[in-house]
């Protein structure tokens, strides 16, 4: 297997936060709802929000930087190692990210 890969990479974090919400459930707390009518529908009276998608997902998600390097074919079996081993030259772990995911890789 001649060739490179282009691996991309995050950090792993104790604190990363992942959430789904549904628009049903958004729409059935008061206090979006009270804010969605004060922000954009302001002096306007005897309004009912809704939505055409209620099942619709919203995602709360900790932003990630994303690492990129490269490593030969022949590496794939040991992409995560390599990842970590850029991680730690680049001197990216700190306290609480001590892990990395791989995001993409993709043949050069």
């Amino acid at each position: 297997m001649q060739g490179k890969l282009m691996v991309t990479y995050s950090l792993i974090c104790d604190n990363d936060t992942y959430l789904e919400i549904s628009m049903k459930q958004l729409l059935e707390n008061e206090k979006i709802v009270k804010l969605l009518k004060s922000e954009f529908l302001k002096g306007v009276r005897n309004l009912e929000i809704s939505s055409s998608s209620p099942e619709s997902q919203i995602i709360l998600s900790t932003e990630k930087e994303l690492y990129t390097f490269e490593a030969k074919k022949q590496d794939f079996a040991d992409l995560i190692e390599l990842a970590e081993e850029d991680a730690k030259e680049r001197k990216l772990f700190k306290k609480g990210c001590d892990a990395v995911q791989i995001m993409d890789f993709v043949t050069l």
